[in-house]
C-alpha cells in the first residue's frame, strides 16, 4: 500500500500498514495561493470542473492505498512520551535494543520545540512532564547531555522547576527507575479487585481506558518495584535545589474540599502498608493477575492503547512473569504492529491504531461523494467491516449483562472494549454499502443498533465505551492529574449515533431520539456551539451535531439551528477556510479560531450544508478553499492536531458554560493533563465527505439506505 507522501509505511511485523505523512509539514510552503472569490460564480450556475476533479483526485489515492483485504488504516500521531515510555519500559523489562533505541532518539530529537522542551500538540508550547520524559529517554539512548539539543532541553525543563514540577504519572515512572522517590507518589492495593461492581466506587466506576491501567497499577503503586537506572543515566541535573534537598511528599489540596478526604485516606494507605498483616493480599493479587491475563488482546495490547499495555507488562514482571513467558512474549511483539520505522532512521509508536474507524468513514466519504455502493473497493471494505463485529463479553456487559455483544471496536483487536462511535459509524457503512452476504449484513446491522440502543445513557446520551459511566468519586484519586477518569456522555457521539439512527430509518418520535435530542439541545453553548469531546474541538461539535439533526428529520430552519450555523460563519478565516487550535480546551474565547485545517473545514461545511446554507457565500468559500487547497495525490497538507483523546479535565466533558471565563479558570495553554491526536486520514476524508455532500445536494442526489427491522 503506498503511503500518502510517496513510500510504503510498514509495521514491524509486515502485516499492518499504517497511511503517514509525518514529514508533509515540510511541504505546507508549496501549496498554491488560495483563489478568493465565490466558489460557484458562473454565469450558468453549473459547477466548475474543478469541484469534480478534486473529487475524482482523492477517489483514486484511496483506491490506490486500501488494503487488499479492504480496510484503510492512517497513522495515529500523538506526542513523544509514547517513544520515551517504550525505552523505559524496555529497560524495566531488560529487554533494551540499542539499535532501536537510537533510532527512537533520532524522532524525539526531532520532535523538539524551539523553545527546547516538547509539545503534547503541533505548534502548542512545551510542555514540561513531557520534556521531563524525552530528556530522560535521551539520555538512557546515549545522547550526549553536553549536545546543544540537550542543553536546551535541560534549561527548559529547570525554568518550570523540573522533576518536583512534573505530573504524577511521570513521577511513577521516575520512581520505577529510582530517579524519584516512591513515597512521593500516591498509593492503590490491589484489594480493590474485591469491592462489587454496584458500589459507588469500584474499578467499574472508571472509565475503560483508566479501569485497565489502574488494575495494573495496584501492583505497582502497592509494591513500588524500582529499576535503576545507572548511574551514567541518571538526571540527577533535573533537581533545581538536588535530589536531597526536594520535597517528595504530594501536595495537599490547596482548600479544605471533598478532594481533603481522599489526600487523608491516600496518605493513611500508605502508612497501612507498613504492617506485615494484610490478609486479602495474596488473592487480591491473583484476582489481579487473573484480570490482567483474561484482557490481554489478539494483538498483544491491553485496550487497544498504550498505557494499560506497559503498565500491564510492568505489573506481570513484578508478579513473577518472566519475560519469555508467553503472554510476555506476545505483548512485547504487538508493539511491532503499533511502531512505525521509515527511511529517515527513526522509529515511533502510536498510542492506539484506528483501522475501523477509518475504514468505515472513507466507506461513508466515497458513498457520499460519488461512489456506487456497489464499487469493488465498497463491498471489499464493508465485508471487512462486516467481519469485525465483536460477539464476545466485554467489560461493558458488567451493567448489561443480559445484552448481546454486537459492537465494533477501534482497533483490529479489541474484543473487551466496542465502543459507540465506532458502531455508528460502521452502520452508517455497511447499511449502505453492498457486500457478498446481504443477509449477514442485515443481521449484522440489526444486532449492532440493538445494542447501541442498549449503550444509551439515562440522560439521553451515550459514552464511548459504557452507559452510565458518570461517577466523579474517581475523579477525586491524587494520581489522576492527567486525562479523563470517566467516560460520560458527549454531545458528538450521541450526534453520530442519531445520523446513523436517522439514516437507518429508525422512527423519529421514537423514546431513545427524543431523549437524545433533548440532551444535545441542554449541551448547546449559549453562543451556539456544542463541545467536542473527542475532535478540536467546538468546530467538531457542531460538525457532528447539525447532521445529526437533520439526518432525523428535525427542522432545521428553527432559530438554535441558525444560531449554531452563525456562529460556524462568524469563525470562518479570510482564506475561506476554518480551524481551531488545541488550546481551546484550555481557554474558550479561543474556540472556533485556528490557522485553516482540511478536517475542520469539512466538520464546519457539513454544519452550513445541514442548516440548510448548501448555497451560502460561506459554503462557496469553504468549498473553493478545500478544491484551491488541495495536493495532486488528492490529499490535504496538515500538520495540526484535529482530534482529541484528552481534553485534560479528568471528568470527560466540558468544563467552561460561557466564554465568559475568569483568568484563574482558564488552564495553561500546553495542555499538561491533556492528550491530543492527530489522524492521519481526517486530512482526506473528512474533506471528501463535505465536497461530495455539496456535491450531491446541488444536484439532488443520495445514497440509499438498509432499514432496520
Amino acid at each position: 500500500m503506498a503511503g500518502l507522501d510517496g513510500h510504503t509505511r510498514a509495521s514491524g511485523q509486515g502485516k499492518y500498514q499504517a497511511v503517514s505523512d509525518i514529514a508533509q509539514e515540510t511541504r505546507s510552503a508549496e501549496l498554491p495561493q488560495v483563489r478568493a472569490g465565490r466558489f460557484a460564480g458562473r454565469p450558468d450556475g453549473r459547477r466548475p470542473a474543478s469541484l469534480d476533479v478534486a473529487i475524482n483526485r482523492t477517489h483514486e489515492m484511496l483506491r490506490d492505498i486500501q488494503h487488499a483485504d479492504g480496510w484503510w488504516w492512517g497513522e495515529l500521531e500523538s506526542n513523544p512520551t509514547m517513544e520515551a515510555e517504550y525505552i523505559f519500559l524496555t529497560h524495566i523489562l531488560g529487554v533494551q535494543d540499542s539499535e532501536r533505541n537510537r533510532r527512537i532518539a533520532n524522532h524525539i530529537e526531532r520532535r523538539q520545540g524551539e523553545d527546547g522542551g516538547w509539545s503534547l500538540y503541533y505548534g502548542g508550547p512545551g510542555d514540561l512532564s513531557t520534556s521531563a520524559e524525552c530528556y530522560t529517554a535521551l539520555k538512557i539512548a546515549g545522547v550526549d547531555v553536553d549536545s546543544p539539543q540537550m542543553r536546551r532541553a535541560r534549561e527548559f525543563i529547570l525554568s518550570l522547576g523540573g522533576v518536583p514540577k512534573t505530573r504524577v504519572f511521570t513521577k511513577i515512572w521516575l520512581a520505577m527507575m529510582g530517579q524519584w522517590e516512591w513515597r512521593g507518589t500516591p498509593y492503590l492495593p490491589p484489594e480493590i479487585m474485591f469491592v462489587p461492581g454496584w458500589a459507588p466506587f469500584n474499578i467499574y466506576s472508571f472509565a475503560s481506558w483508566t479501569r485497565a491501567t489502574v488494575v495494573p497499577m495496584t501492583i505497582i503503586l502497592s509494591e513500588n518495584p524500582t529499576y535503576p537506572l545507572p548511574p551514567e543515566q541518571a538526571i540527577d541535573e533535573l533537581f533545581p535545589d538536588g535530589k536531597k534537598n526536594t520535597d517528595y511528599s504530594l501536595p495537599p489540596p490547596s482548600a479544605l474540599t471533598p478532594d481533603w478526604f481522599v489526600y487523608i485516606a491516600d496518605r493513611m494507605l500508605h502508612t497501612g502498608e507498613r504492617f506485615p498483616f494484610k490478609p486479602l493480599r495474596g488473592p487480591a493479587r491473583r484476582r489481579v493477575e487473573e484480570w490482567i491475563v483474561q484482557h490481554q488482546e489478539k494483538d498483544g495490547s491491553w485496550g487497544g492503547i498504550q498505557p494499560p499495555w506497559v503498565y500491564s507488562l510492568i505489573a506481570l514482571r513484578q508478579l513473577g512473569y518472566d519475560v519469555d513467558h508467553p503472554v510476555m512474549r506476545q505483548g512485547l511483539a504487538g508493539f511491532e504492529g503499533f511502531g512505525i520505522g521509515d527511511t529517515e532512521d527513526t522509529w515511533r509508536l502510536q498510542a492506539c491504531i484506528s483501522p475501523v474507524w477509518d475504514t468505515a468513514l472513507t466507506v461513508n466519504a466515497m458513498l457520499e461523494s460519488g461512489i456506487s455502493s456497489d464499487d469493488p473497493a465498497i463491498v471489499r471494505a464493508s465485508d471487512w467491516l462486516v467481519s469485525r463485529q465483536i460477539r464476545e463479553p466485554g467489560d461493558w456487559q458488567i451493567k448489561l449483562p443480559s445484552v448481546e455483544p454486537a459492537g465494533w471496536a477501534f482497533e483490529f483487536d479489541n474484543n473487551s472494549y466496542p465502543d459507540t462511535d465506532d458502531v455508528a459509524e460502521v452502520l452508517l457503512a455497511i447499511g449502505r454499502g453492498q457486500v457478498s452476504d446481504l443477509a449477514g449484513r442485515d443481521s449484522a446491522v440489526n444486532a449492532g443498533t440493538r445494542w447501541l440502543m442498549a449503550m444509551q445513557s439515562t440522560n439521553g446520551g451515550w459514552g464511548s465505551f459504557d452507559r452510565d459511566n458518570t461517577s466523579r468519586i474517581t475523579v477525586k484519586l491524587p494520581f489522576f492529574d492527567f486525562g479523563e477518569v470517566i467516560d460520560p456522555p458527549s454531545v458528538d457521539v450521541t450526534a453520530h449515533i442519531l445520523e446513523a439512527l436517522g439514516v437507518l430509518g429508525r422512527p423519529v418520535d421514537s423514546p431513545e431520539i427524543r431523549r437524545a435530542v433533548k440532551y444535545i439541545w441542554e449541551e448547546q453553548e449559549p453562543d451556539g456551539a456544542w463541545f467536542g469531546r473527542w475532535g478540536v474541538n467546538y468546530l467538531y461539535g457542531t460538525g457532528a451535531v447539525l447532521p445529526g439533526l437533520e439526518a432525523i428529520g428535525f427542522d432545521m430552519s428553527g432559530p438554535d439551528v441558525q444560531k449554531a450555523a452563525d456562529w460556524v460563519v462568524s469563525h470562518q478565516n479570510p482564506d475561506g477556510g476554518w480551524g481551531e487550535t488545541c488550546a481551546s480546551y484550555a481557554d474558550p474565547r479561543l474556540r472556533g479560531k485556528g490557522d485553516s485545517t482540511a478536517s475542520q473545514t469539512g466538520w464546519a461545511l457539513l454544519a452550513l450544508i445541514a442548516a440548510g446554507r448548501v448555497d451560502s457565500e460561506a459554503v462557496a468559500k469553504g468549498v473553493n478553499y478545500l478544491v484551491m487547497s488541495q495536493r495532486p495525490d488528492g490529499a490535504w497538507d496538515e500538520p495540526q492536531y484535529t482530534a482529541t483523546g484528552f481534553p485534560g479535565y479528568g471528568v470527560g466533558n466540558r468544563r467552561f458554560k460561557s466564554m465568559e471565563t475568569s483568568e484563574k479558570d482558564l488552564l495553561p495553554v500546553e495542555l499538561p493533563a491533556g492528550f491530543m491526536i492527530k489522524y492521519h486520514m481526517y486530512r482526506i476524508y473528512w474533506p471528501l465527505l463535505a465536497l461530495g455532500r455539496y456535491r450531491a445536494r446541488n444536484s439532488g442526489g443520495g445514497v440509499s439506505m438498509v432499514s432496520v427491522s
